[in-house]
């Protein structure tokens, strides 16, 4: 895929909204390329390629950073790979449809960092909410604007 062309990059070893993902792309007929550390299965369809990257510790990660540009959407969890593709010029989104952005990545490494050293030091920290309907929900309405938005630029 080529710097011009709208893309969607998925972190799909844990997204939880892939089905969701397969939709907007095929509505908007943009191409979809998930990268993960295993094969996965997918439908067949001629926007959907897949990437299985070494098991190396952020092997997928780099493969991601790699690849994205400004036409890109990123779909990640990982607040340092949401990073790298900002930098990039990417446009990232959680799996729940809040976006990473210039002005929040910053925050979000360091209440990561924070919530690190807790868990370090033996406290006892509960994880994210459950992913909901509604998370689901967002998620594919604002993927949709996002990637109509990439389509007019």
């Amino acid at each position: 895929m080529n710097e011009t062309t709208p893309q969607i990059l998925v972190d799909a070893d844990a997204c939880p909204v892939k089905e969701e993902i397969y939709k907007v792309a095929f509505r908007n007929n943009v191409p979809v390329m998930l990268v993960s550390n295993a094969y996965l299965r997918l439908p067949q369809h001629p926007l959907l390629s897949q990437v299985v990257v070494s098991d190396g510790f952020d092997a997928a990660d780099d493969h991601i950073a790699e690849v994205a540009h400004p036409k890109s959407v990123v779909i990640t969890s990982d607040i340092p790979l949401a990073e790298r593709c900002i930098k990039a010029g990417a446009l990232v989104l959680k799996p729940n449809g809040r976006p990473f952005t210039e002005d929040s990545i910053g925050i979000a490494l360091a209440t990561r960092a924070i919530m690190s050293d807790l868990r370090a030091g033996g406290d006892q920290i509960g994880g994210p909410p459950p992913f909901s309907k509604a998370d689901r929900s967002q998620f594919l309405v604002k993927l949709d604007e996002t990637v109509v938005k990439l389509k007019r630029l």
